[in-house]
């Protein structure tokens, strides 16, 4: 999956056709040959058919301006006494182009209502069991799903054939899953489909539901289902466009009773409230996913759509609660296998998966004499109630279900480990304590990288940092936790190690069948280093330290390879993009809500805001039809598609050009502006040869010649995981938010060398007879040192050394690759350590 770093314009012109790069191999039912494709070609958009353009995608509302207003309000959340005072404004002041003829709350109200009225709604449905009224907000997720076939807008996406697909190696061509259709299971569903139906594909649908506090005291609460469509690519499934997650219903939680609860028939009736409230939801598409449901798509091309469930995204409290198994109170607590309780822990054993036919055969047993069912169904560690997702063919729950980053790893298993780091460290004293502290507190900065300046006593329930955290901690760690001071600290240390490995190598957005060899190695090494943990622990004098690894999350990810293959990347079965739904969600109770009859008042509002993202993408192709208009036949460059071939842009420059005797004299002390002069004029004088620019004489730099200074560099490349376009920020600046920031990078030392460098100053200047250039000024980092520290190597660590500052070089910019985070070992001067979690392509370019 590495991919050549060398920037596309500096490599020589092919004379004959290279090989193609990527192959695909369509499901036969699907009839298409074949497809091998050029780097530039594979998963390039269709063409887009001509759409009609309807020149007034507003409708209902009565102008654009009308439209834009409203979404602007609904936006903001603002409220009834907000929206007539701003319309009174626009309607004193207003006299441009806009054209504004809503009077008050109520015209917006009813002109929501009218843009609504083309989208399904969700309704309520009472349901009624033993005396007890349940109220379901439910809108049929097929209705939905004709919502989205009735868009043409995101026709041409919709995927409808299982591929296996593969990339070009050294070996020849080697299989990668990412998007659902390259996983066994769609190949799997589609070959299962009835064979006498022709043009027969499968709609897939994957499923969230958890309960969310809406209140800020979590009195009142809410349980949305939120439905996602896996036949359209990730950017748009994930996104928060049309086509990206909905809110489809709103299930009604049991009332807690403390003299009732864990009783089996309480117990009982809390999963037969779901699942037969679930049903609402399922109706139509379980009547579909046998007859079939014909459909013109894209190009006039006829379809049997057949509904399925392909995946169930959701924390493993609603894991039990999808496939209705016990729990961790049960005997088998796996939603997939048929591990005992007792052996969680162990992930070098494997169990025999569990079947809907052993389920519903246990079920029907239950039925004719309960002592017997309830033998059978207690040794599945099953629940006696029938599970709604068998009524829709091809949906297995348990085939279904997946592993869960955020809830099993980051909000999870992560969570015990920094326990029993906190624990640990309590051991060692305030003066260890207060060391890890400040080395976190001192972590480089990185963009979308969460910084802590305290852990020991501060607790949190974000995912998100947990993750962050956990990249933080093992290089924090390095130089306390060690062999000698804690045994127990470092063999944790070690724990942390193969579980970042581990989190790395699952994180990726394409798979292999050599990162899926990864991660099956690494999940024996995690097991035989939970184990050692275990073993010290017992001999420790430590109190409290874990003991027994025997739940869920311990086990879950044994399933991550079949997950992987069966249904693509882990993102594709992610919480997290689902879980983003609850913030406007609460939003919506606080702002909007009388707190009376909330589920009616927010899916009200979410039915308002889904049709507004509808008539703003309609907008957005207007606006873009009439760009394009506008350009006639010559369109500007950034309209033509290139291949990508990365590039550097400089920004953040100082208000005025600096001389280049005064640039030496402000940083004397600075040994890596030692002779700048001199070194620049050797290095233009030496280099600039390489890169094709012939000169006829020695070039020298004047005392006033002009140098102009930046302070950040934006760096685009093509990432190692999915051969996409990634941007780094970097900064290069002396008072960044009131302290200095000169972040690393991995340049292209040579053609066949790379290095990684701090950056000491990013400018350009004018070369006579050539031009504008653009060069850093970077301390070059070496890999030679004289001998790896001792912890490296099981710890997988990646350690370097700064060179002295007086041995700075200049390097064109064109040579960056991309960024990178280096952390300075404490207790080896001028040593870092690469942190090759700090996302996916670094990871996979240090495993390079």
């Amino acid at each position: 999956m590495a991919s050549n770093s060398v920037p596309a314009q500096s490599r020589p012109a092919a004379s004959v056709q290279p090989p193609s790069e990527f192959k695909t191999e369509y499901h036969p039912r699907s009839g298409c040959p074949t497809l091998f494709q050029a780097f530039d070609e594979f998963r390039v958009p269709p063409e887009a058919q001509q759409v009609p353009i309807d020149e007034k995608p507003w409708h209902p509302f009565r102008s654009r301006a009308d439209f834009e207003f409203s979404e602007i309000a609904l936006d903001a959340a603002l409220n009834k006494s907000q929206i007539d005072a701003l319309l009174n404004l626009i309607l004193r002041v207003s006299q441009g182009h806009a054209e504004i003829t809503l009077k008050n709350e109520a015209d917006l109200s009813k002109a929501w209502d009218n843009a609504a009225a083309e989208l399904t709604p969700v309704f309520p449905v009472t349901y009624k069991k033993n005396d007890q009224v349940y109220e379901v907000h439910a809108r049929p997720i097929w209705d939905w799903a004709l919502d989205l076939l009735d868009n043409p807008l995101l026709a041409p996406h919709f995927v409808w054939d299982a591929c296996r697909v593969y990339k070009r190696s050294a070996a020849g061509f080697e299989r990668f899953f990412d998007e659902p259709w390259t996983g066994d299971r769609w190949w799997d569903i589609q070959s299962s489909l009835p064979p006498d139906v022709d043009g027969a594909v499968p709609f897939c649908f994957i499923l969230y539901a958890d309960k969310t506090k809406l209140s800020s005291h979590g009195t009142v609460k809410g349980y949305p289902v939120v439905v996602r469509c896996a036949n359209l690519p990730v950017h748009i499934r994930n996104g928060e466009g049309f086509g990206g997650g909905r809110v489809v219903g709103w299930l009604p939680i049991v009332p807690e009773d403390a003299g009732e609860e864990g009783k089996l028939g309480y117990t009982t009736l809390k999963r037969v409230v779901w699942h037969e409230s679930f049903l609402k939801l399922l109706e139509h598409a379980a009547q579909y996913s046998k007859t079939g449901y014909l459909r013109k798509c894209h190009n006039d091309i006829l379809r049997w759509l057949f509904p399925v469930i392909l995946i169930l995204s959701a924390d493993y409290e609603e894991q039990c609660m999808m496939s209705l198994i016990r729990g961790r109170g049960g005997k088998c607590p796996c939603p997939v296998c048929l591990v005992p309780l007792t052996e969680l822990h162990d992930l070098s054993k494997t169990y025999p998966l569990r079947s809907v036919e052993e389920a519903k055969e246990a079920l029907h047993t239950y039925g004719l004499s309960k002592a017997q069912g309830e033998v059978l169904l207690k040794a599945l560690g099953l629940r006696p109630v029938e599970n709604i997702f068998w009524i829709i063919l091809n949906s297995n729950p348990h085939d279904a279900l997946s592993l869960d980053r955020l809830h099993s790893l980051h909000a999870g298993l992560w969570k015990h480990f920094l326990g029993e780091l906190k624990k640990i460290l309590a051991s060692l004293g305030r003066e260890a304590e207060a060391a890890f502290e400040e080395l976190i507190t001192n972590f480089p900065r990185w963009r979308n990288l969460n910084h802590f300046k305290s852990v020991i006593n501060i607790s949190f329930t974000d995912g998100n940092k947990f993750q962050d955290l956990s990249k933080q901690t093992l290089y924090a760690g390095l130089n306390i936790l060690t062999p000698r001071a804690s045994p127990e600290g470092y063999q944790l240390l070690r724990v942390i190690s193969s579980y970042l490995q581990l989190d790395s190598w699952i994180g990726l957005d394409v798979h292999t069948e050599s990162t899926l060899a990864e991660i099956e190695a690494e999940l024996l090494v995690f097991d035989t280093e939970l184990k050692a943990y275990v073993t010290c622990a017992e001999t420790s004098a430590i109190e409290d330290l874990k003991l027994d690894w025997d739940f869920p999350k311990t086990h879950l990810w044994k399933h991550i390879v079949r997950d992987i293959r069966r249904k693509g990347a882990a993102r594709n079965y992610s919480t997290r993009p689902n879980e983003k739904l609850h913030g406007p969600l609460k939003d919506t109770y606080h702002r909007r809500t009388n707190g009376k009859d909330v589920a009616t008042q927010i899916l009200r509002v979410d039915h308002h805001q889904f049709a507004s993202k509808l008539l703003r993408e309609r907008i957005s192709a207007l606006d873009e039809h009439h760009r394009i208009q506008m350009l006639g036949d010559n369109p500007p460059d950034e309209d033509i598609p290139i291949v990508f071939n990365g590039h550097v842009k400089l920004g953040s420059p100082t208000q005025h050009p600096s001389l280049i005797i005064d640039i030496e004299k402000r940083n004397a002390s600075d040994r890596a502006f030692q002779a700048f002069r001199r070194k620049l004029s050797e290095f233009i004088n030496t280099a600039l040869p390489t890169y094709g620019h012939q000169l006829t004489s020695w070039l020298t730099f004047p005392a006033d010649f002009q140098i102009y200074e930046h302070r950040y560099l934006k760096v685009n490349y093509e990432s190692t995981v999915d051969w996409k376009q990634v941007t780094d920020h970097l900064r290069c600046n002396p008072q960044f938010y009131g302290s200095p920031r000169f972040d690393h990078a991995l340049i292209q030392l040579t053609a066949e060398a790379t290095a990684f460098v701090r950056l000491v100053f990013l400018f350009r200047c004018r070369i006579p007879n050539i031009g504008p250039m653009e060069f850093a000024l970077v301390q070059p980092y070496t890999a030679r040192i004289s001998g790896p520290r001792r912890m490296d190597r099981p710890l997988k660590l990646t350690r370097v050394k700064a060179l002295p500052r007086a041995c700075s070089i200049f390097v064109p910019l064109s040579s960056f690759i991309r960024g990178a985070v280096l952390v300075p070992d404490s207790e080896h001067q001028d040593e870092y350590i690469v942190v090759d979690h700090i996302d996916s392509d670094m990871f996979l370019r240090m495993k390079a």
